[in-house]
Protein backbone atom coordinates (compact mmCIF):
# COMPACT_ATOMS: atom_id res chain seq x y z
CA UNK A 1 0.00 0.00 0.00
CA UNK A 2 1.49 3.42 -1.09
CA UNK A 3 2.45 5.50 1.84
CA UNK A 4 1.23 9.03 0.43
CA UNK A 5 -2.40 8.54 0.73
CA UNK A 6 -5.12 9.33 3.83
CA UNK A 7 -8.17 8.07 4.80
CA UNK A 8 -10.88 11.47 4.80
CA UNK A 9 -13.87 10.88 6.62
CA UNK A 10 -17.22 11.58 5.15
CA UNK A 11 -19.38 14.55 6.21
CA UNK A 12 -22.73 11.90 6.01
CA UNK A 13 -21.85 9.00 8.71
CA UNK A 14 -23.14 5.39 8.42
CA UNK A 15 -25.63 6.27 11.22
CA UNK A 16 -27.02 9.05 8.74
CA UNK A 17 -27.44 6.93 6.16
CA UNK A 18 -28.88 4.24 8.46
CA UNK A 19 -31.38 6.45 9.27
CA UNK A 20 -32.40 7.96 6.03
CA UNK A 21 -32.91 3.75 4.72
CA UNK A 22 -35.11 3.34 7.57
CA UNK A 23 -33.27 -0.43 7.63
CA UNK A 24 -30.41 -2.44 8.96
CA UNK A 25 -28.08 -3.23 6.40
CA UNK A 26 -26.19 -6.24 6.38
CA UNK A 27 -24.79 -8.81 3.62
CA UNK A 28 -26.63 -11.94 2.66
CA UNK A 29 -23.82 -14.00 1.58
CA UNK A 30 -24.76 -17.18 -0.43
CA UNK A 31 -22.16 -19.71 -0.38
CA UNK A 32 -22.62 -23.45 -2.05
CA UNK A 33 -21.28 -25.54 -4.58
CA UNK A 34 -21.90 -24.47 -8.72
CA UNK A 35 -25.49 -25.23 -9.64
CA UNK A 36 -26.45 -25.40 -6.02
CA UNK A 37 -29.22 -22.73 -6.45
CA UNK A 38 -26.90 -19.46 -4.78
CA UNK A 39 -28.08 -17.05 -7.48
CA UNK A 40 -31.64 -18.40 -8.17
CA UNK A 41 -32.53 -17.97 -4.22
CA UNK A 42 -30.55 -14.53 -4.18
CA UNK A 43 -32.53 -12.70 -6.81
CA UNK A 44 -35.79 -14.28 -5.21
CA UNK A 45 -34.82 -13.08 -1.78
CA UNK A 46 -34.00 -9.82 -3.02
CA UNK A 47 -37.24 -9.47 -5.09
CA UNK A 48 -39.43 -10.65 -1.65
CA UNK A 49 -37.04 -7.50 -0.29
CA UNK A 50 -38.11 -4.76 -3.14
CA UNK A 51 -41.76 -5.66 -2.38
CA UNK A 52 -41.38 -4.87 1.09
CA UNK A 53 -39.77 -1.41 0.52
CA UNK A 54 -36.38 -2.37 1.68
CA UNK A 55 -33.13 -0.72 -0.27
CA UNK A 56 -31.01 -3.55 -1.73
CA UNK A 57 -28.00 -4.39 -4.42
CA UNK A 58 -27.48 -8.30 -5.97
CA UNK A 59 -24.18 -9.14 -6.56
CA UNK A 60 -23.70 -12.02 -8.47
CA UNK A 61 -20.44 -14.34 -8.70
CA UNK A 62 -21.04 -14.61 -12.73
CA UNK A 63 -21.74 -10.95 -13.13
CA UNK A 64 -19.01 -10.08 -11.48
CA UNK A 65 -16.58 -11.74 -13.36
CA UNK A 66 -17.87 -9.53 -16.83
CA UNK A 67 -16.21 -6.35 -14.89
CA UNK A 68 -15.03 -5.43 -11.64
CA UNK A 69 -12.73 -8.91 -11.49
CA UNK A 70 -12.45 -9.97 -15.15
CA UNK A 71 -9.06 -9.93 -14.93
CA UNK A 72 -9.33 -12.93 -12.13
CA UNK A 73 -9.01 -16.37 -13.07
CA UNK A 74 -10.38 -19.61 -10.88
CA UNK A 75 -6.75 -20.70 -9.65
CA UNK A 76 -6.82 -20.66 -5.37
CA UNK A 77 -4.91 -17.44 -5.67
CA UNK A 78 -7.27 -15.70 -7.69
CA UNK A 79 -10.69 -16.88 -5.99
CA UNK A 80 -8.64 -15.13 -2.60
CA UNK A 81 -8.31 -12.03 -3.96
CA UNK A 82 -11.88 -12.37 -5.91
CA UNK A 83 -13.91 -12.80 -2.79
CA UNK A 84 -11.39 -10.27 -1.51
CA UNK A 85 -13.12 -7.39 -3.97
CA UNK A 86 -16.71 -8.29 -3.44
CA UNK A 87 -16.30 -8.36 0.38
CA UNK A 88 -14.58 -5.02 0.18
CA UNK A 89 -17.11 -3.79 -2.14
CA UNK A 90 -20.13 -5.63 0.09
CA UNK A 91 -18.35 -3.48 3.00
CA UNK A 92 -18.90 -0.35 0.75
CA UNK A 93 -22.99 -1.03 0.42
CA UNK A 94 -23.47 -1.49 4.00
CA UNK A 95 -21.71 1.48 5.03
CA UNK A 96 -24.15 3.44 2.14
CA UNK A 97 -27.21 1.63 4.56
CA UNK A 98 -28.08 -1.20 1.82
CA UNK A 99 -28.63 -4.66 2.46
CA UNK A 100 -26.07 -6.45 0.07
CA UNK A 101 -26.94 -9.90 -1.20
CA UNK A 102 -23.62 -11.82 -2.83
CA UNK A 103 -23.88 -14.94 -4.64
CA UNK A 104 -20.75 -16.70 -4.83
CA UNK A 105 -19.24 -19.91 -4.68
CA UNK A 106 -16.43 -18.89 -2.20
CA UNK A 107 -15.39 -22.25 -1.08
CA UNK A 108 -12.94 -21.39 1.65
CA UNK A 109 -13.73 -20.59 5.21
CA UNK A 110 -11.12 -18.29 5.74
CA UNK A 111 -12.37 -15.93 2.87
CA UNK A 112 -15.54 -15.92 4.16
CA UNK A 113 -14.07 -15.14 7.55
CA UNK A 114 -12.27 -12.30 6.16
CA UNK A 115 -15.62 -10.84 4.60
CA UNK A 116 -17.00 -11.26 8.02
CA UNK A 117 -14.15 -9.30 9.70
CA UNK A 118 -14.95 -6.31 7.61
CA UNK A 119 -18.53 -5.53 8.89
CA UNK A 120 -20.07 -4.95 12.74
CA UNK A 121 -21.21 -8.33 14.39
CA UNK A 122 -24.65 -9.34 13.21
CA UNK A 123 -23.93 -8.02 9.92
CA UNK A 124 -22.53 -10.84 7.65
CA UNK A 125 -25.58 -13.25 7.37
CA UNK A 126 -24.06 -16.02 5.91
CA UNK A 127 -26.66 -18.57 3.70
CA UNK A 128 -25.44 -22.27 2.96
CA UNK A 129 -26.86 -23.24 -0.12
CA UNK A 130 -26.55 -26.76 0.56
CA UNK A 131 -27.32 -29.08 -1.95
CA UNK A 132 -25.09 -32.48 -3.03
CA UNK A 133 -22.30 -32.77 -5.68
CA UNK A 134 -24.96 -35.45 -7.14
CA UNK A 135 -27.76 -33.09 -7.79
CA UNK A 136 -25.54 -30.27 -8.45
CA UNK A 137 -24.33 -32.67 -11.41
CA UNK A 138 -27.66 -33.26 -12.42
CA UNK A 139 -28.48 -29.82 -12.96
CA UNK A 140 -25.59 -28.74 -14.29
CA UNK A 141 -26.94 -25.69 -15.92
CA UNK A 142 -24.07 -24.27 -17.74
CA UNK A 143 -22.27 -27.93 -18.35
CA UNK A 144 -19.39 -26.68 -16.16
CA UNK A 145 -19.52 -30.57 -14.15
CA UNK A 146 -18.86 -32.12 -17.46
CA UNK A 147 -16.01 -30.05 -18.69
CA UNK A 148 -14.70 -30.27 -15.64
CA UNK A 149 -14.94 -34.17 -15.46
CA UNK A 150 -13.79 -34.28 -19.09
CA UNK A 151 -10.48 -32.24 -17.81
CA UNK A 152 -11.63 -29.39 -19.48
CA UNK A 153 -11.88 -27.14 -16.86
CA UNK A 154 -9.41 -27.10 -13.96
CA UNK A 155 -9.60 -26.05 -10.56
CA UNK A 156 -13.15 -26.59 -10.58
CA UNK A 157 -14.92 -26.55 -7.12
CA UNK A 158 -16.10 -30.23 -6.13
CA UNK A 159 -14.25 -31.60 -8.61
CA UNK A 160 -10.03 -31.66 -8.65
CA UNK A 161 -10.71 -27.86 -5.91
CA UNK A 162 -12.42 -28.76 -3.00
CA UNK A 163 -15.42 -26.45 -0.99
CA UNK A 164 -15.36 -26.08 2.82
CA UNK A 165 -18.69 -25.75 3.72
CA UNK A 166 -19.99 -23.59 6.91
CA UNK A 167 -19.84 -25.06 9.81
CA UNK A 168 -21.99 -22.67 11.43
CA UNK A 169 -23.72 -20.61 9.17
CA UNK A 170 -26.86 -17.92 10.33
CA UNK A 171 -29.04 -19.67 7.98
CA UNK A 172 -28.68 -23.31 6.51
CA UNK A 173 -30.97 -24.06 3.56
CA UNK A 174 -31.01 -27.75 2.21
CA UNK A 175 -31.55 -26.26 -1.54
CA UNK A 176 -32.03 -30.13 -2.48
CA UNK A 177 -35.22 -31.04 -0.30
CA UNK A 178 -36.77 -27.28 -0.13
CA UNK A 179 -38.88 -25.61 -2.64
CA UNK A 180 -38.02 -21.88 -3.17
CA UNK A 181 -40.95 -20.52 -1.32
CA UNK A 182 -39.18 -22.15 1.47
CA UNK A 183 -35.93 -21.13 0.96
CA UNK A 184 -37.46 -17.62 0.75
CA UNK A 185 -39.32 -17.86 4.17
CA UNK A 186 -36.20 -19.12 5.78
CA UNK A 187 -33.82 -16.25 4.86
CA UNK A 188 -36.45 -13.75 5.43
CA UNK A 189 -37.94 -15.53 8.79
CA UNK A 190 -34.36 -14.95 10.09
CA UNK A 191 -34.25 -11.38 8.81
CA UNK A 192 -37.46 -10.71 10.02
CA UNK A 193 -36.03 -12.43 14.22
CA UNK A 194 -32.71 -10.08 13.79
CA UNK A 195 -35.14 -7.25 13.84
CA UNK A 196 -33.02 -6.57 10.47
CA UNK A 197 -36.40 -6.30 8.33
CA UNK A 198 -39.67 -5.38 10.28
CA UNK A 199 -42.17 -8.10 10.48
CA UNK A 200 -44.46 -8.18 7.51
CA UNK A 201 -48.11 -9.97 8.18
CA UNK A 202 -49.05 -10.68 4.65
CA UNK A 203 -47.30 -13.67 3.36
CA UNK A 204 -44.02 -14.59 1.55
CA UNK A 205 -44.44 -14.57 -2.42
Amino acid sequence: MSTNIKWHDHKVTHIQRVEKMQQQPCILWFTGLSGAGKSTLANAVELELYRRDRHTYLLDGDNVRHGLNKDLGFTDEDRIENIRRIGETSKLFVDAGVIVLSAFISPFRSDRDLVRSLVNKGQFIEVHVATSLSVCEQRDPKGLYKKARAGDIKNFTGIDSPYEAPEHPEVFVDAGKLTIEESIAKVIDYLESHSIIPVCTSPVV
